[in-house]
C-alpha cells in the first residue's frame, strides 16, 4: 500500500501578481517623476546663465571632464549625428565657450577645448547648481543623501553596462525647446562624473 501524500499548496501566484504589480506601480512613478525632473530643468536652463542653454551646459560640461574630444567623440556619446554636433559646437563657439585646435597627435584632426571665458561661465552655472541642491536637499540626512547618491550611481552604472546612453530615452535633445545663447535645450546627461547621475547636467533640476 503506497503511503498518501499531502502536498499543500501556497497562495503563491498572488502573491507573484502583487510582487509585480507594485513593482509596476514604483517603476511608474520613477518614469513620472525623472520625466518632471527634465522638463523642470529645460525651464530653469534659460535663468541659469544667459549665454547657456541646457544642451550648451551638457557639451562644456563634456568638454570640461575630458579637454581635447572630438565632435565626433560628442556626436558618439550622445547618439547623434555630426551635423547635430557641429551645429552645437558652433553655437559654442560664436559665444566664445569653447575653441577648436589641432590634434597634436593628427594636426588634420580638430579637438575642443574650453576659452577662458567658457570656464568662467561654467564655473558660474556649477555653483548656481550647488546651490539649488543644497537648498533643496537642506533637510535632508546625511543617511538619506547617501541613499540617494547611491541608487543614482546604480541606475547609471546599470544604464552603462546595457550601452544605453543619452539619445536612447530622454537624454540630450537639440530639439527640446530653446534658451541660452541660441542654442537648443535639452534633458542631457553631461559627460563628466556628475553628469552621469541621471539628469543631474540639468542645471538647478
Amino acid at each position: 500500500m503506497q503511503p498518501c501524500v499531502y502536498v499543500v499548496l501556497y497562495n503563491q501566484p498572488e502573491e507573484v501578481v502583487h510582487v509585480a504589480q507594485d513593482r509596476d506601480v514604483a517603476l511608474e512613478t520613477i518614469q513620472r517623476e525623472m520625466t518632471a525632473f527634465a522638463r523642470r530643468a529645460r525651464g530653469i536652463a534659460a535663468h541659469m546663465h544667459p549665454e547657456l542653454s541646457l544642451v550648451s551646459f551638457t557639451l562644456l560640461s563634456h568638454v570640461e571632464y575630458q579637454p581635447g574630444c572630438r565632435a565626433t567623440d560628442l556626436a558618439a556619446h550622445y547618439l547623434l549625428d555630426k551635423s547635430t554636433i557641429s551645429r552645437q559646437v558652433s553655437v559654442l563657439e560664436r559665444a566664445g565657450l569653447v575653441a577648436r585646435g589641432a590634434d597634436p597627435v593628427d594636426a588634420r584632426v580638430h579637438v575642443l577645448h574650453l576659452t577662458a571665458h567658457g570656464e568662467e561661465v561654467l564655473a558660474q552655472v556649477n555653483e548656481a547648481r550647488r546651490r539649488a541642491f543644497r537648498r533643496r536637499l537642506a533637510d535632508w540626512g546625511a543617511a538619506d543623501l547617501d541613499r540617494f547618491a547611491g541608487y543614482l550611481l546604480r541606475y547609471n552604472a546599470a544604464a552603462d553596462e546595457a550601452g544605453e546612453e543619452a539619445g536612447e530615452s530622454g537624454g540630450l535633445d537639440p530639439s527640446a525647446g530653446s534658451g541660452g545663447s541660441g542654442g537648443p535645450g535639452a534633458s542631457g546627461r553631461s559627460g563628466g562624473p556628475e553628469g552621469r547621475a541621471g539628469e543631474d547636467a540639468s542645471p538647478g533640476a
